[in-house]
């Protein structure tokens, strides 16, 4: 009886990440302003949405800068770019301001969006076990579905706007 209520505990605290053709919710958070941030606000626009475990750490600000440098180029192909992690919107407006990041980053101090994309659970870093954000990436398309996913093993923070590029001229 003991194992089998351990797996029970164990199945329900599974995470299942958003899947390829997978509808998007309307409302993803506030950004660092405290404006609310809704799929609608991107229509005509394929929104590339990226979570990062935290601002101003060496991938996170490598990332971030990337996607600032070609964010003209992303916006001329048809994207746009927001960023999430669990930091307050006082975090996002010094990261945003000290690099001149012209896209906006949602403070999603809850924990709901990171839930809803399956994208935040138990991860390990020096044998030690923390709860975190995983590095992934969404691309969704003009209907509202996820049409990519990069994984965490899959993002280059220093080309990951290239591999965005790159696998929407593959398609």
């Amino acid at each position: 009886m003991g194992i089998i209520f351990y797996l029970c505990i164990n199945i329900l605290k599974l995470k299942i990440m958003m899947k390829i053709g997978d509808k998007v919710p309307e409302i993803l958070g506030t950004d660092q302003d405290g404006k609310q941030i809704s799929l609608s606000d991107f229509k005509g626009k394929k929104l590339v949405l990226y979570f990062y475990p935290k601002d101003s750490t060496p991938g996170c600000t490598s990332q971030a800068c990337n996607l600032r440098d070609n964010y003209e180029l992303m916006m001329k192909r048809g994207y746009a770019v927001v960023g999430v992690s669990v930091q307050d919107e006082k975090s996002h407006k010094k990261f945003i301001e000290k690099y001149n990041l012209p896209f906006p980053l949602i403070a999603d101090v809850d924990k709901k969006l990171n839930e809803a994309f399956g994208v935040y659970g138990e991860k390990k870093m020096y044998g030690r076990s923390y709860m975190g954000t995983f590095r992934t990436t969404f691309i969704i398309g003009t209907d509202g579905t996820v049409e990519e996913i990069f994984t965490p093993k899959q993002i280059k923070v220093k080309e990951h706007a290239e591999q965005i590029l790159a696998a929407a001229e593959q398609k």
